[in-house]
């Protein structure tokens, strides 16, 4: 997550407002498709607090309560990675059919992929950092084909550092071809961040804010999915405050798998238009508040609603997006007036989210219960460490079982395939 960026004004808004000039036009989106049970274990990807030890992925039992399990919440194991840790970032969104995850540590530009196919018994299976001149690897998602493409931030040329690009593997973390995302008219400082994969119409949507905050832009790219040709890159224009379109950060498919919204990390929402055409744009349809050295992070879309954090609220706030001109909020979670959360992932069955943050809940894990009929979320109380008068749980005080008790910080935080 981008942490150092200068002071921003807060607007203490009490509501999501929108922005449409004109007359909102509902966008049928398809019945969500949800699996019907429940995950069984829960996976963080972690690093030490104080960077003494290595980063690893913890393996959590989420089974219900009611069943005949261990205690909720219990740790089950550990797996560390060689070397010592610096910054674990993003992992895949949700884990895949074949069970492999790729995770990565952005603080020494090194990912990872994981086997998960024995859920409880992770295994590392491969570790990759460059690919060719491209360097620092942050986002991975999955293809029709079931390969991953990973966004990757920068690369060095004669003229110094400049933009990354997209790089296609296979699901064993093999390369099976990359592109570059600096062309003629893009913007040296643009950093290909995340993306929104749409088969459909061959394209792919990169946001390009820079992980090191050292340069911002404005700047959002449309890239086709057969050949990875870069073909727009354009800006996101201002809202009400002027800086809403700054630092791109998450694009999201909806469930009609053809209608994108962007979010900021300037707290900025947007909608696309024209996508598939020579002129794609971007209409600002939403903002939230900001926090001084916060930012809105990590979305989720589940059905017809819209997840996402707002540290200025320290709460995950669900959008009802049917009608995606005019995002409406029907519930959020509140968490303490310190708290900034930052990263949500959702169950398969779409029952749960998952919750982890920086500041007062660095080193701290929560769940949510999700309704997707309402949209209502809800803290579960019932995941908490025994003796506790907090929910959730703290990776503080913990014998790993890869050794040392010292404290960590998850990111990256992913529920298994039932």
């Amino acid at each position: 997550m981008l942490l150092r960026f200068a002071a921003a004004l807060a607007v203490m808004a009490l509501v999501v407002v929108p922005l449409a000039s004109s007359t909102p036009t509902p966008v049928a989106l398809s019945a969500p498709t949800p699996s019907s049970s429940s995950s069984d274990f829960l996976y963080l990807w972690a690093s030490s607090v104080d960077s003494s030890g290595p980063d690893f992925l913890a393996v959590y039992d989420v089974r219900p309560p009611a069943s005949a399990t261990a205690r909720y919440g219990r740790l089950v194991t550990t797996l560390s990675v060689p070397g010592r840790g610096r910054r674990t970032h993003h992992t895949e969104h949700t884990l895949a059919a074949d069970r492999q995850l790729f995770a990565n540590d952005f603080g020494s530009g090194e990912s990872y992929v994981f086997d998960l196919t024995r859920p409880a018994a992770p295994r590392l299976v491969r570790h990759f950092e460059l690919v060719g001149a491209l360097m620092h690897p942050h986002s991975f998602w999955r293809l029709p084909n079931s390969n991953v493409l990973a966004t990757f931030q920068m690369q060095h040329d004669s003229a110094g550092m400049a933009a990354g690009g997209l790089v296609e593997m296979t699901p064993a973390g093999e390369v099976v071809r990359a592109a570059s995302a600096l062309a003629p008219g893009v913007d040296r400082r643009v950093r290909p961040y995340s993306a929104a994969i749409l088969p459909d119409i061959d394209r792919v949507v990169v946001t390009t804010s820079d992980m090191d905050n050292a340069d911002t832009t404005r700047a959002l790219q449309f890239w086709r999915l057969s050949d990875l040709q870069l073909l727009q890159t354009i800006d996101l224009p201002g809202g009400a405050r002027g800086d809403e379109g700054y630092r791109s950060a998450e694009p999201r498919v909806l469930r009609d798998g053809r209608t994108v919204l962007v979010s900021t990390f300037n707290c900025g929402l947007y909608l696309l238009h024209g996508v598939a055409g020579a002129a794609p744009r971007a209409e600002l349809v939403a903002s939230f508040p900001r926090k001084p050295g916060t930012s809105c992070a990590v979305p989720v879309v589940a059905g017809h609603y819209y997840l996402i954090t707002v540290p200025a609220w320290s709460a995950v706030v669900s959008l009802d997006v049917s009608n995606p001109r005019a995002p409406r909020e029907v519930s959020r979670v509140t968490l303490g007036p310190d708290d900034v959360p930052h990263w949500i992932g959702i169950e398969p069955n779409e029952r749960r989210v998952v919750i982890t943050g920086y500041r007062a809940m660095k080193t701290r894990v929560l769940l949510a219960d999700f309704d997707g009929r309402t949209g209502r979320l809800a803290i579960d109380e019932r995941f908490r460490a025994a003796g506790s008068t907090e929910p959730g749980f703290r990776l503080e005080g913990v014998q790993w079982p890869h050794g040392g008790n010292g404290a960590a910080t998850p990111h990256g935080a992913v529920f298994s395939r039932p």
